[in-house]
C-alpha cells in the first residue's frame, strides 16, 4: 500500500490510540492477575493483538468486547498460570518478546520464541545474558545470529543481574518476571536508556503493591518477590509517541489542530517533544486539566514579536543548533528527524544508537529517505544531523535555502518511519507530491492512521 500526499491544511479536533507500551505492560500483568481485569481503550494494533493473543499460552483468556469503544477483558490465569504451552510467536512486537520472555523464565521448562522476518532480526543476546546470570539455559537457535527463535530453560534460581540496559524492554520484563520469583531481584545497569519506560513499569507494579527500588541514575533496581497480582480495571492513556505524528504536521503547514485526550501524567518520556518543539518557537498549548493539546502552525500561529509567525528556527539557541537528547525516548527520532527539515539551522538528535537497533536501524534509514528530498544530513554512530531550512526567511520572504522536494520514500516496514516520512507530505511546496512505500506498517502502532489524518484533511490518497 502507498500513501500519496501533497501540500494541504489541517483542521480540526483529532484523539490517538491509547498507548502501546501502556496496553501490553496491562495485559501481560492482567494475565498473571488472579481475578477478571478490564482494559480500557487499548490501542488495538498488530503488536498489542500479538500480545493479547499470546496471553492464553501462559492460561488466560482474553475478550476483545466490540464497537469502537471496547474495553478487553482479561481473566487471568492467577496461581494456575504456567509455562507457555505452545511457540510463543510474537508477530512483529519487539515489546512482547522482550517483556515475555522473562515471564516465561520463571517456570521450569522450555519455552520458545519467534516472530516474522523483522523479529528474526532483532538483537536477542543481551536478554539471554541476563537470563543466564539468573540461572536460566538461554539459547539463540542460529548459530552466529543474534536474533530469535530464542530457547529457554528455566526457572530462575538466582537473583541478580548486570546488564547495560541500553534497550528497556527487557529490564521491564524482567521486573514484571520478579513478581513470580522467591526472593528480591537486583538489577544493575551500566548505561541505563529508555529510562521513562523503567519508570513506567515500576508505576505498574507499585500500583498493585509491590516493592519496587529505582535510583535516581537509573542504576540499581530492586523488585521485591513473590508478589501476587490482583486484578484490575484500567483506562490506557493516550499514546504520546502517536501525538507526536500530527503534531509535526500541524506545525509545518498553515493548520490549526486540538489533540484531545492527551496524557499529563509524565508516565511517557515522549511528551518531552512539547518542551523541545517550543524551544524553536513552535505555537503548542497544553490545557492538562482538560488534555488538550493545541498546535498551531505557519500563518495560524501566534509570533513572539517581530517574528515570522510559524517560522521554527534555531538560530536563538546556542551556537545556532537544537541538541536534541533522546535517550529516554528514543522512539522519537522519526518525528524530529521529520520536523527538522522544516527548522532552520542544525538539528543534532543525540544519543540514539539503541535506533539502529529497532525495527530497522532508524538513523541510517531516515538519513537515507530524507536525502531523497533534498534534506541535507549527517549521521554518527549514535547521532542523526539535520540541516534544516525554514520555508521562509527572518523577514518573511520565500527562503532560497529551502530544499525540500516530493519524491518517492521507502517505509522498509517500519511505522515510525512510515509515520514520519508520511508527515511531510502535506509540507510539501505547491506542485510537489510525496509518495511513501508499503505504508500499511503503520497500523503496529497506530490503526487507522490515514483516516484519522484524513479527517481533519490531511487528503492522503491510499493506492
Amino acid at each position: 500500500m502507498d500513501a500519496i500526499s501533497r501540500k494541504t491544511v489541517l483542521q480540526g479536533k483529532i484523539r490517538v490510540p491509547g498507548s502501546k507500551s501502556h496496553t501490553i505492560r496491562a495485559l501481560l500483568l492482567a494475565s498473571l492477575a488472579e481475578g477478571t481485569s478490564h482494559i480500557s481503550n487499548p490501542l488495538p494494533s498488530a503488536d498489542c493483538l500479538s500480545a493479547a493473543n499470546a496471553l492464553p499460552l501462559l492460561g488466560a483468556k482474553v475478550d476483545f468486547g466490540g464497537g469502537d469503544d471496547a474495553v478487553w477483558t482479561v481473566e487471568g490465569a492467577g496461581k494456575s498460570v504456567h509455562l507457555p504451552d505452545d511457540v510463543v510467536n510474537v508477530g512483529d512486537s519487539g515489546s512482547l518478546l522482550y517483556f515475555m520472555s522473562p515471564i516465561a523464565a520463571t517456570f521450569p521448562g522450555w519455552s520458545i520464541f519467534t516472530g516474522d522476518e523483522s523479529i528474526r532480526n532483532r538483537p536477542v543476546e543481551h536478554v539471554a545474558d541476563a537470563l543466564r546470570q539468573l540461572g536460566c539455559g538461554a539459547y539463540i537457535s542460529r548459530p552466529g545470529k543474534n536474533a530469535p527463535p530464542l530457547l529457554i530453560d528455566g526457572p530462575v534460581t538466582k537473583y541478580k543481574v548486570v546488564t547495560d540496559g541500553t534497550l528497556s524492554q527487557y529490564v521491564s520484563g524482567m521486573m514484571m518476571a520478579a513478581t513470580r520469583m522467591n526472593g528480591t531481584l537486583e538489577i544493575e545497569l551500566t548505561d541505563p536508556k529508555e529510562t521513562p519506560y523503567l519508570t513506567m513499569t515500576r508505576l505498574w507494579l507499585e500500583s498493585f503493591g509491590v516493592k519496587v527500588s529505582v535510583a535516581p541514575d537509573f542504576r540499581h533496581i530492586t523488585v521485591a518477590g513473590p508478589a501476587p497480582i490482583p486484578a484490575f480495571d484500567r483506562t490506557i492513556p493516550s499514546d504520546w509517541e502517536a501525538v507526536a505524528f500530527p503534531l509535526i504536521a500541524a506545525l509545518m503547514t498553515d493548520s490549526e489542530i486540538v489533540i484531545e485526550n492527551v496524557d499529563g501524567s509524565g508516565s511517557q518520556g515522549d511528551d518531552a517533544i512539547v518542551h523541545v518543539l517550543q524551544s524553536v518557537g513552535a505555537d503548542i498549548s497544553w490545557d492538562r486539566a482538560e488534555g488538550n493539546l493545541t498546535v498551531r502552525g505557519g500563518r495560524r500561529a501566534h509570533a513572539a514579536s517581530g517574528a515570522v509567525p510559524g517560522r521554527l528556527s534555531a538560530q536563538k539557541l546556542p551556537a545556532g543548533e537544537l541538541h536534541v537528547n533522546l535517550a529516554g525516548f528514543p522512539d522519537a527520532i522519526c518525528a524530529v528527524a521529520a520536523i527538522a527539515c522544516v527548522i532552520e539551522g542544525t538539528t543534532i538528535i543525540e544519543d540514539v544508537g539503541v535506533c539502529r537497533r529497532k525495527e530497522t536501524d532508524r538513523i541510517d534509514v531516515m538519513k537515507k529517505e530524507l536525502e531523497k528530498l533534498g534534506v541535507n544530513t549527517e549521521e554518527g554512530p549514535d547521532c542523526l544531523v539535520i540541516h534544516g531550512h525554514a520555508p521562509l526567511t527572518q523577514s518573511g520572504e520565500k527562503n532560497s535555502l529551502f530544499t525540500l522536494h516530493g519524491g518517492t520514500v521507502e517505509s522498509y516496514g517500519d511505522h515510525r518511519v512510515a509515520m514520519a516520512l508520511s508527515c511531510l507530505g502535506p509540507a510539501m511546496p505547491d506542485g510537489e507530491t510525496l509518495t511513501v512505500k508499503d505504508a500499511e506498517c503503520c497500523s503496529v502502532s497506530f490503526p487507522g492512521f490515514f483516516d484519522v489524518m484524513n479527517r481533519i484533511g490531511a487528503g492522503f490518497a491510499i493506492l
